[in-house]
């Protein structure tokens, strides 16, 4: 019986080390928040509709020529949703005018800022929620990063310093 107790309390354990990763959440620190990279004229390949990042993939031409292939990480389902997407609002084919932060490794990877499709509707507003100086003395503030960001001596920040 101990044996069992001892064997089951270990298996929590490990499950409970090894799943609590998925928990975390990233911040924006990899992003170069600073400067929006403007991608003219990408062609979406595919759109991961999925939590806990919708991304969508595209192609454009570099200013050498060659082709990039450019991953853009927006919100999750539920956060975009709200601004009017759905997971049929783009698609494979669609062109589009990419706004985004892309990684400080240079890779073709960035945070989505804004998204214009060739039909003109567009998706985002280039605000990185979170990523705004905030307030600290409002008698109601967001939660998460906003909230973080007011500082005992009520110095006001944001992630770009």
């Amino acid at each position: 019986m101990k044996t069992k107790l001892v064997a089951s309390f270990a298996l929590f354990v490990c499950v409970l080390a090894v799943g609590s990763p998925l928990f975390a959440h990233h911040g924006s620190v990899a992003y170069d928040n600073s400067k929006v990279v403007t991608l003219k004229d990408g062609v979406v390949t595919k759109v991961n509709w999925a939590n806990p990042h919708v991304l969508v993939l595209f192609d454009v031409k570099a200013d050498d020529g060659t082709m990039q292939h450019w991953v853009v990480e927006a919100g999750s389902p539920s956060a975009v949703g709200g601004e009017g997407w759905t997971n049929t609002t783009i698609q494979p084919g669609d062109k589009l005018t990419a706004y985004l932060y892309q990684v400080k490794t240079g890779r073709t990877v960035g945070r989505m800022g804004k998204l214009v499709l060739a039909s003109g509707k567009s998706y985002g507003t280039l605000d990185l929620t979170g990523d705004r100086p905030v307030d600290c003395s409002a008698e109601s503030i967001n939660g998460g990063n906003e909230a973080a960001a007011c500082r005992p001596d009520g110095k006001k920040t944001s992630n770009k310093e």
